[in-house]
C-alpha cells in the first residue's frame, strides 16, 4: 500500500454543510419575523437592522485587517450577529447606539476570546445587556403605531389588561423588533428544525420548562401568554442553539434548556425587570464548560462496567 497513513485528532468525519450556509439558513429563517416587524413598526425598522449588520460586519473586517487575521466576514456570521442584535433592540433606538452595541458584540464579546467558535456568550445578548445598562430608557421605551406603552410582559407584571393572545401570537403588541411576532419566529424555527440546523432539544425544553413554572407560580395571563410574550421565542429557538455557547451533548442541551427556563421564570415572577430570556441564556452559556464536563457522550466501543462479584 503506497497511500500513507495520516494520524490526526478528531473529528474525522465532517458535515458537507459550511459555517456560511448554516448561517445563511438562519438569516433565512429570521426574514419572516423581520417582515412582521416592518408590517408593525413602520421603516424605521430597516434602519436599526441595516446599522446594526453594517456596525458588525465592518467591526469584525476592521479587527481582523488591524490584527493581520484572515478576514471572514463572508461567512455571514457578522451579519447574523448583527441582525439578532437589532431584533432585540426597540423600534425607536438611536441608530449610534445600536453600532456602538454592534462593534461591542464583535470586537469585545467575539474577537477578544478568539473569533468564531471561542465566544463563552451570544454575541448579541452580551451586547444587549450591555446597552441595557447603559441606556436604560431607550432601551426600554416601546411603541406602537406611534404610541409608547408596556410590553405584554410589563402587563403581567403591573397586573394590568392583557393584550388578547391573538394580538400577542400575530405581533400587534409593543416590544422589541424580532420579539413580537411569535407565530413568525416559530415559522422559521420550524424550518430550522426541518433543515437539521438546530435540534428540538433546547427550545423545547425551555418554553416548555417556562410554561410549567408560569403555571406554577400563578402568573397573570396564564403559560400561553408567557410562552409566547417577550423573547422567550427568538431566544429559544435562535440564540441558545448557538453552537458556540450551548452544550454538545443530547443530555447537556437538555439540563442547559432547563436552567434557562428556570433562570427566566425567576426572573420574570420575582426579579425587577419584566423579561429574564436575555439573562438566563447569558448565565446558562457561563455553565456551558460544566455541563459538558458532567454530560459526556458514551466513547465507541466502550464496554460497559460491571459491579464486583
Amino acid at each position: 500500500m503506497n497511500t500513507p497513513l495520516v494520524i490526526s485528532s478528531s473529528p474525522h468525519i465532517r458535515a458537507g454543510t459550511s459555517t456560511r450556509e448554516i448561517m445563511a439558513n438562519v438569516i433565512g429563517a429570521l426574514v419572516p419575523a423581520g417582515l412582521a416587524s416592518v408590517y408593525f413598526f413602520g421603516q424605521e425598522v430597516v434602519a436599526v437592522i441595516a446599522v446594526c449588520v453594517a456596525s458588525c460586519v465592518i467591526s469584525e473586517a476592521a479587527w481582523q485587517k488591524l490584527s493581520g487575521a484572515k478576514i471572514t466576514v463572508s461567512d455571514l456570521s457578522a451579519a447574523l450577529t448583527g441582525l439578532l442584535l437589532a431584533y432585540n433592540l426597540p423600534p425607536t433606538i438611536p441608530l449610534w447606539m445600536g453600532a456602538i452595541g454592534g462593534a461591542f458584540a464583535m470586537i469585545i464579546v467575539k474577537h477578544f476570546f478568539g473569533g468564531l467558535g471561542q465566544n463563552i456568550m451570544n454575541p448579541a445578548l452580551a451586547a444587549r445587556a450591555m446597552m441595557l445598562s447603559s441606556w436604560p430608557v431607550a432601551m426600554t421605551t416601546w411603541t406602537l403605531d406611534g404610541v409608547s406603552g408596556p410590553t405584554p410582559l410589563a402587563v403581567i407584571k403591573l397586573q394590568g389588561a392583557l393584550p388578547s393572545i391573538a394580538d400577542i401570537f400575530i405581533g400587534r403588541v409593543g416590544g422589541c423588533i424580532g420579539e413580537t411576532s411569535s407565530a413568525a419566529l416559530l415559522l422559521g424555527g420550524a424550518y430550522l428544525i426541518w433543515k437539521g440546523i438546530i435540534s428540538w432539544r433546547i427550545p423545547a425544553v425551555y418554553i416548555v420548562t417556562v410554561a410549567a413554572l408560569s403555571a406554577l407560580f400563578g402568573r397573570e395571563g396564564g403559560p400561553v401568554a408567557e410562552v409566547l410574550s417577550g423573547g422567550l421565542i427568538l431566544g429559544a429557538f435562535y440564540m441558545a442553539t448557538d453552537y458556540a455557547t450551548s452544550p454538545m451533548t443530547p443530555h447537556g442541551q437538555i439540563v442547559f434548556a432547563f436552567g434557562c427556563g428556570l433562570i427566566a421564570s425567576l426572573i420574570r415572577a420575582f426579579g425587577g425587570y419584566p423579561e429574564g430570556v436575555s439573562y438566563s441564556i447569558l448565565i446558562m452559556n457561563l455553565a456551558v464548560p460544566i455541563i459538558d464536563r458532567l454530560t459526556p457522550p458514551r466513547v465507541f466501543g466502550e464496554a460497559k462496567r460491571h459491579a464486583a462479584k
